[in-house]
């Protein structure tokens, strides 16, 4: 069995990752915008629920305020980026994994 490098094996979960995301967004449209949508499952049940929240927006500011660096702060920020690490690289085969028989079944 062939090991991945860590590099590697990060950049698959983060793909991985970004298909499930994909397919949950489009899942989740289908039950905000047709309620007639088959929502009881096998081992599971959807129910859209709504909710009132109040939310604090800083936009609604005045600009003075946003602008007064005694209300700013400054914070290190460290990102982890996936990047090929050469132009001319191709895929590992079987990845990423592509399940489109397996979204019929759900």
């Amino acid at each position: 069995m062939h090991r991945l490098s860590p590099a590697d094996e990060l950049a698959e979960i983060r793909a991985e990752i970004a298909r499930l995301k994909a397919r949950e967004a489009m899942l989740r449209t289908i039950f905000l915008r047709q309620p007639d949508a088959q929502r009881q499952g096998r081992w599971a049940r959807v129910e859209v629920v709504e909710t009132c929240q109040k939310r604090f927006n800083p936009a609604l500011l005045p600009e003075e305020i946003r602008r007064d660096p005694r209300y700013q702060d400054e914070r290190l920020v460290q990102t982890v980026r996936c990047l090929p690490a050469a132009l001319n690289v191709t895929v590992r085969p079987g990845w990423p994994i592509r399940r489109e028989g397996a979204a019929a079944i759900h």
